[in-house]
């Protein structure tokens, strides 16, 4: 038997718990993005802050002459380029000192699917992408908050064995989906009034 793994947590939590600014702020992207909680949207933000502590580090070393940090600073670059927060030519490791949250939460498969097309809500999406439905470079993808790389994005689509491959199934989202079904009209029930019965 290995060694016991024990996992970690891949996010840093808030430094104070009951701030109103920030709450407020985290509930508007959650709404925006679909999101089940903000765990999800404190994952980003240790990702963003991970790749500008990163930044500033190479900065700070590029300044002293250092020649492995320009390798590691092209690496860092293309890196942010394949993930697409930024551009594939012209980037650089002050443009990543800029990038905002919404730039890595605009890369989960969860938004592309909604961009894209494939599903009428963000919600809906999250749904589609959970129970199946959405192929990723031919391969099915059940993780909403996948990293879809610039090269991948092309490659979002329904999964061949889903019904949603159907141009007319009904909750398709596109011009090419069926109308939605009229609700069948409501039968007024005729009302039967009894004589009354007349005074003695």
């Amino acid at each position: 038997m290995g060694d016991p793994k024990f996992s970690r947590k891949t996010f840093d939590t808030p430094s104070h718990p009951w701030q109103g600014e920030r709450i407020k702020a985290e509930n508007e992207v959650v709404r925006q993005f679909g999101l089940k909680n903000k765990t999800e949207v404190w994952k980003a933000a240790t990702m963003l802050k991970n790749f500008r502590k990163q930044s500033r580090s190479l900065q700070a070393r590029l300044r002293t002459g250092d020649a492995q940090a320009k390798i590691e600073a092209d690496a860092l670059i293309a890196k942010c380029a394949r993930m697409g927060v930024l551009p594939v030519t012209g980037g650089d490791l002050n443009a990543i000192l800029v990038l905002q949250n919404e730039d890595i939460l605009s890369r989960r498969l969860q938004t592309i699917v909604f961009q894209k097309g494939l599903a009428t809500t963000i919600k809906q999406a999250r749904q589609l992408i959970n129970h199946g439905h959405i192929f990723v470079d031919g391969h099915k993808v059940t993780v909403p908050g996948y990293i879809v790389l610039r090269e991948e994005e092309g490659s979002v689509s329904y999964n061949p064995a889903s019904p949603f491959t159907d141009e007319m199934h009904p909750m398709r989202a596109g011009p090419g989906a069926a109308p939605a079904a009229a609700p069948a009209p409501v039968e007024e029930a005729e009302e039967t009034a009894e004589p009354a019965e007349e005074a003695n």
